[in-house]
Formats: structure tokens, C-alpha cells, sequence
């Protein structure tokens, strides 16, 4: 199958755009009016169709038409040296990709080439679940079969080549931030960095200088000027991580950036444009902040353009067997393991867990557990605190106040089973904290208060 379907009835400038195309790598087949064109999408598929718009024997909509009746998810670019805007807009309300002005320059014709072959390809297959695509871009793959996470990765593989302001919601150790990285790489801004704050873990104090610089002398200790995130994410990505913490202030200054993509730093005048594609992350419902006067309406919904719901595991049905054997392959290539199968016991206790620290508890759960594994079969154990229960069958006996647990007794228990995971470790990556999806701070107000050491 030629990848692109090349239709100009001038023969000099077909033979200059096949040379463009083919030096590019691309196949092209050609066709020097609308009637040959179609007769050719009659008789072949194509990948691409690149036409133009005024020719003998029909136009470049005929060639449209043919081509989306033929199949539709076929990207279609018309070129004209006229640049009728109402031609445009009719091309465009017939699915062109897009509108290509002649004289044609090589290096605009095979960007766009590029891209549409690249938007085409994810509407029809969910990379994100396929595993050469992790290897080429280094790091895990989205795992799972379930109708929740196919519906995040669709939606994820929709807006990614856009420059859309993406919401990725979900409870803690979702995977937040391995779908904004995945937005990221599958845009038009894979070349440039990935720029990616906590907003949970900068000090109130901090935040503003971190997301947007500072100038020297801003503030005791500012030494010198400093970039912010912001300024580093030109023409690039930003992943605002938690950023329902934000503090008002700071989020009046964000969404300014948002909106007219400029700020000011720390004590600095000079007003700094950036052009960066925001992705913000967080656990906690904003439109709930709003109401209690937390967060701005008007930054959220600047924020809420596109927002992409990623589901916590136990909603995800089989997909905990398909994550469980990820990580155990994974962690036993690392540890040099034997490891052959996995106990059904334990796959039943990790059927019956409640996983309320998501796909990152299990990935630590299961690193853990391959770590101490001496034979070829591995067994998992859990802690009890968050396992789902059967309700209690009726009974007639008395409870008596000595059978009672407190909610107090009950948090005190699981938190220490999570500790006791930890290995005694509250803040930073794998802690209890993390896990248990609370802040280090929360959680060590939390233990003090229930007395746990």
C-alpha cells in the first residue's frame, strides 16, 4: 500500500512534491486530475491523500469525497494557490485535515504530512497499551483490558496531539502522572522537556517562586535570579501535580498564565510570554474546593477543558491479574528471581484487598514480595486493614461493649500495618504517605494523634 496518494495536474511541480515526499521516506502514487484520482482510490488504499484543490476533470473536494467515501479515517490535505477562504472552510467542514497554500514549502508540506499520518495511526489503535511503545519511549506501559482505563486511554490518545488543557483526575496512585507523560509523548511537543511540579510538596511559601522564578532580591536569601517551571516549559510541557493545594493567590497569577500566557516573576516588572501546554493532576474534587471557597471557579473551569478520569483499581475488575503479573515480570528481571507462578491464595487476597493506595500500592506490594521470594512460587501478603469483608450474617446474640472497635482503633491499626510495609518510611517515594495518599505533614498529625511511635 503507497503511503500517499499525490494528485497535481501540473507534472513539474507533482514530480518536485514526490521527490519531497519520497526523500521523507514516504511511497507516493500519483494522479494528474480528480477523475484519475478517484479511479485510484477505487482500485488502493492510502494512507495519506495530498491533492490540490483546482484541476481538470473535477476538483480537490471531488478527490475528498472519493477519498472519505472510500474510508474516513484517511487524512486528506488540499493545496491551492488561490487561498478562498470559503473553499477552506467547505474543505474543512468535510473532513480535510488540513489546508496547504501554494507555493508549497517542503519543510511546512512534510510536518503536516507527518502529523496526520501520526493522528490517523492513534485513532485507530490504543498505543498506550502496547508494549513496544513503552520500550520506545522508556518508561511503563499502561496496563490493563478493562472498559474504565480503555476509555482514559482513548480519551488520553484524543487530545494529546492538541495543545488542549488536559484534567487528570483519580484517587492516589492512579497513574497520573504516567498519563500526562503519555500526553505529552504522544504531542507535537515530544522533543522538548516534560516539566513537572508537586504543588503538594513546595511549601506555601515556595510555590509561587517554583511555578513562576524569581528576581534577585525578591526575598531574603534570593541570591540571584532564578527560572520558574513555567519559564522552563516554553514551547514544552508542565505537569502540575495535586494542584487543588495551590494557594489562592498563586492560582490568580496561574490562571493568568493560562488565559494570556504571560506573568511576572517574584519582584520582577518585565512581563515574560511562554507557550506551554498544561497538565494539572489531582485527587481531591475541585468543583467541591470551589464551593468552599478554595479554589477559583474561574481557574477551574479553565482547567476542566478536557478532563480525563482515571479509575482506582478496584474498579478495574481483571485487570488487578494482568498488573500483578506486570510487576512480578518486571521485579524478577531486576532481582534475578525463578519466580514460575503466583500462589492462587494470594490472588484471592489480592482480589479481596481494597487497594486505597491504587496501582502504585500494588506495584510496591508486589516489589516487596518478589524481593523475599525464595522459590518459584510467589506468595503476597497484604496488610488486613484494607481488605473488603462480607457483611456479617443476622445474628441474636448481644454485642457487648468489649467486642466494639472504635474508628480511632481501626485507623491506628492500619496505619501501622502500612508502616510496618514501609519499613518504619512516611514521606518521599514508596512511604506511607504516599500510599495511604495523605500528605507527609497530615499523616504525621494523624500518628501523633492516635500515639502511633
Amino acid at each position: 500500500m503507497p503511503d500517499v496518494l499525490l494528485v497535481e495536474d501540473k507534472e513539474s511541480l507533482r514530480r518536485v512534491l514526490r521527490l519531497t515526499l519520497e526523500s521523507a521516506g514516504y511511497t507516493v502514487a500519483e494522479a494528474e486530475d480528480a477523475r484519475a484520482a478517484a479511479q485510484a482510490i477505487a482500485r488502493e488504499p492510502f494512507r495519506l491523500v495530498l491533492t490540490d484543490l483546482r484541476m481538470p476533470h473535477g476538483s480537490g473536494l471531488d478527490v475528498l469525497r472519493a477519498s472519505k467515501a472510500a474510508d474516513r479515517e484517511v487524512p486528506v490535505i488540499l493545496m491551492t494557490a488561490y487561498g478562498s477562504i470559503d473553499e477552506a472552510v467547505q474543505a474543512m467542514k468535510e473532513g480535510a485535515h488540513d489546508f496547504l497554500q501554494k507555493p508549497v514549502d517542503s519543510n511546512h508540506l512534510l510536518l503536516l504530512v507527518e502529523r496526520a499520518l501520526e493522528q490517523a495511526r492513534l485513532r485507530t489503535e490504543n498505543v498506550l497499551l502496547r508494549e513496544e511503545w513503552s520500550r520506545r519511549y522508556g518508561f511503563p506501559r499502561i496496563v490493563g483490558e478493562s472498559e474504565a482505563i480503555k476509555r482514559a486511554v482513548a480519551e488520553t490518545q484524543r487530545v494529546a496531539t492538541t495543545d488542549t488543557t488536559v484534567l487528570l483526575l483519580g484517587e492516589s496512585g492512579t497513574g497520573k502522572e504516567l498519563f500526562a507523560r503519555a500526553v505529552h509523548h504522544l504531542s507535537p511537543r515530544r522533543d522538548r522537556a516534560f516539566v513537572a511540579i508537586n504543588c503538594a510538596a513546595i511549601p506555601e511559601t515556595l510555590i509561587e517562586s517554583e511555578l513562576f522564578g524569581h528576581e534577585r532580591g525578591a526575598f531574603t536569601g534570593a541570591a540571584q535570579r532564578k527560572l520558574g517551571r513555567f519559564e522552563l516549559a516554553n514551547h514544552a510541557t508542565i505537569f502540575l501535580d495535586e494542584v487543588g493545594e495551590l494557594p489562592l493567590d498563586t492560582q490568580a497569577k496561574f490562571l493568568r498564565v493560562l488565559q494570556q500566557g504571560e506573568f511576572e516573576r517574584v519582584g520582577g516588572t518585565q512581563t515574560i510570554k511562554v507557550d506551554a501546554r498544561v497538565i494539572a493532576a489531582t485527587n481531591q474534587p475541585l468543583a467541591r474546593l470551589v464551593e468552599e471557597g478554595k479554589f477559583r471557579s474561574d481557574l477551574y473551569y479553565r482547567l476542566n477543558v478536557f478532563p480525563i478520569n482515571l479509575p482506582p483499581l478496584r474498579e478495574r475488575g481483571d485487570d488487578l491479574v494482568l498488573l500483578v503479573n506486570y510487576f512480578a515480570q518486571k521485579f524478577r528481571a531486576r532481582f534475578k528471581k525463578k519466580i514460575t507462578s503466583i500462589s492462587q491464595e494470594s490472588l484471592e487476597r489480592l482480589r479481596q484487598y481494597s487497594w486505597p493506595g491504587n496501582v502504585r500500592e500494588l506495584e510496591h506490594i508486589i516489589e516487596r514480595a518478589v524481593l523475599l521470594a525464595e522459590g518459584e512460587v510467589l506468595h503476597i501478603d497484604l496488610p488486613l486493614g484494607g481488605e473488603r469483608r462480607a457483611a456479617a450474617a443476622p445474628t441474636t446474640r448481644a454485642v457487648t461493649p468489649q467486642r466494639l472497635v472504635t474508628l480511632d482503633e481501626m485507623e491506628r491499626e492500619y496505619i501501622e500495618q502500612v508502616l510496618e510495609h514501609t519499613g518504619g518510611m512516611i514521606a518521599g517515594k514508596g512511604g506511607a504517605a504516599e500510599i495511604l495518599g495523605l500528605p507527609a505533614s497530615t499523616l504525621r498529625s494523624r500518628m501523633k494523634k492516635l500515639g502511633i511511635k
